[in-house]
């Protein structure tokens, strides 16, 4: 079974361009050094009734959006792997000092895939 490294974060509307533009970069390293597949995804349907939708469980303020993202790896084994050779590139100090979120209020994990079709 995969393995899959998850992310919510909020992010202000106005740097939705912005983080999209760091992600390509980043997602381009994962690739290279491995990662199975890289998602970055912005929200769209988010006003959902009867359920706890993400701008509500991650706290959004007023102006931000949420980006749903994940990962996928062959094992956690391959994961921490690639995660090495990732923090490792030094092209991910050329990232911007300045991020276009607040990191401190991204959610992340890693999970097991129990279903995997």
């Amino acid at each position: 079974m995969t393995y899959v490294d998850g992310f919510v974060v909020p992010v202000p509307k106005k740097n939705v361009d912005a983080y999209m533009r760091m992600s390509r970069k980043a997602g381009k390293i994962w690739i290279e050094h491995g990662a199975l597949s890289y998602k970055e995804c912005a929200g769209d349907d988010l006003n959902i009734k009867g359920v706890l939708t993400f701008p509500k469980g991650i706290k959004t303020k007023a102006g931000e959006t949420v980006i749903f993202a994940f990962i996928t790896y062959k094992s956690r084994a391959h994961r921490d792997r690639v995660n090495a050779k990732v923090m490792a590139d030094p092209r991910l100090g050329k990232m911007p000092q300045s991020m276009p979120f607040d990191p401190k209020r991204m959610m992340y994990g890693g999970f097991k895939a129990k279903v995997d079709l």
